[in-house]
């Protein structure tokens, strides 16, 4: 008897973990972080979610500010003695509103989940 895998399942406790363990270093990390939200946001397509929007949103915000990340980083930097000013910084901004935003996500499923189940 073959046992079926909830592929589902797997993408969101991994997307989860890489989650939490990219955030020990937040530059290194942020390739992790990255795929840890690309992972949430198809679990929770593929279960459909009513917070889908929101994870691919911010999954869309994680993406487009370590771009900025890495762009600024291989340009030299920002600030002091490189071309850019500090204001191209802002950028990058997207990366960790979009992390805060799918941890608060998370909680907040974490916490109606815990309430429908102590209702039942």
């Amino acid at each position: 008897m073959k046992s079926q895998i909830n592929w589902a399942s797997v993408f969101y406790i991994t997307g989860l973990i890489s989650l939490i363990i990219g955030i020990i270093d937040p530059l290194e990390g942020s390739l992790v972080i990255t795929v840890g939200s690309v992972l949430l946001a198809i679990s929770t397509y593929k279960t459909k979610d009513r917070y889908r929007k929101f994870f691919f949103t911010t999954m869309a915000m994680i993406i487009t500010g370590v771009f900025f990340l890495f762009y600024f980083s291989w340009l030299g930097g920002f600030g002091g003695k490189s071309t850019l000013s500090l204001w191209w910084g802002t950028l990058i901004l997207p990366y960790p509103i979009g992390w805060l935003t799918t941890i608060v996500l998370l909680i907040i499923r974490f916490i109606k989940k815990l309430k429908h189940k102590t209702k039942q």
